[in-house]
């Protein structure tokens, strides 16, 4: 049996840009009109190029949806966090910026994560498990998440000369990336993913499936990029201005 809903994705303008395009495509998804130039403005980028979850979460959470982020860095958030209130997740946040100060990102990540939880995001601490993805999928909302696209393609690790990526299995790292999770098909254990990266090497075209148990593999593996995590983003329950409200738009066959 397949959970599946239609969810169309654009390509990546670059190769740095894939965050604001899937959450331009999650925008789209519900009937929302922001322009991709507009997100990719306005979304903050790492200094190295790309972005983080929390960043598209927060974006999301000004024009007025809800928000949940599942992280899986341990570098970040310690397990025994789950039952904390989000309050007490704040000023744990802010004693680990002073006590790690050499952690790489640690500012900027702990700023956005104090950002996301003030503007009302909510963190959960669960277990990733294929009952998870289904929970969401099965309701037709889509699954942004940050993971290792080394893991997930299968390639030789990277790196960049003049803004050109090279495929090098001992000079190169690990890279991460972001997709949308859109379908699973419980006879076969396979993902639907839906890919800005245009010339992935997982199919022709930005739509395919994926091992269940290597998809989540390259989530957990996104951690050593500050990713590793699934980000939910649904609208209001009730319609504001700027976002329209949700339509039931899942099949399940």
């Amino acid at each position: 049996m397949t959970t599946s809903f239609p969810f169309d994705i654009g390509p990546q303008p670059d190769n740095t840009t894939c965050g604001p395009t899937c959450l331009h495509a999650v925008y789209r998804y519900f009937d929302d009109p922001i322009g991709l130039a507009s997100i990719i403005a306005d979304v903050p980028t790492l200094d190295g190029g790309g972005t983080l979850s929390v960043y598209l979460a927060n974006h999301a959470l000004r024009r007025g949806y809800r928000t949940t982020i599942f992280p899986y860095n341990l570098q970040i958030f310690d397990p025994t966090w789950a039952d904390a209130a989000p309050g007490d997740i704040a000023g744990k946040l802010r004693r680990q910026r002073t006590l790690k100060p050499d952690l790489p990102e640690i500012d900027r990540l702990t700023d956005a994560y104090l950002d996301y939880l003030q503007l009302g995001g909510r963190l959960k601490f669960k277990v990733l498990t294929v009952a998870l993805i289904r929970h969401y999928l099965k309701r037709g909302i889509p699954i942004m998440t940050g993971l290792s696209a080394t893991y997930l393609y299968n390639t030789p690790r990277e790196y960049d000369v003049d803004d050109q990526v090279v495929y090098d299995d001992v000079r190169g790292e690990s890279v991460g990336h972001f997709v949308v999770l859109a379908g699973y098909n419980r006879d076969t254990r396979r993902a639907l993913v839906a890919d800005p990266f245009l010339s992935n090497p997982m199919a022709d075209g930005q739509h395919y499936s994926v091992d269940i148990d290597r998809l989540v593999c390259a989530i957990m593996l996104g951690i050593l990029t500050h990713d590793g995590d699934l980000l939910i983003i649904q609208p209001p329950k009730t319609k504001k201005k700027g976002v329209l409200a949700c339509t039931s738009r899942f099949t399940e066959r």
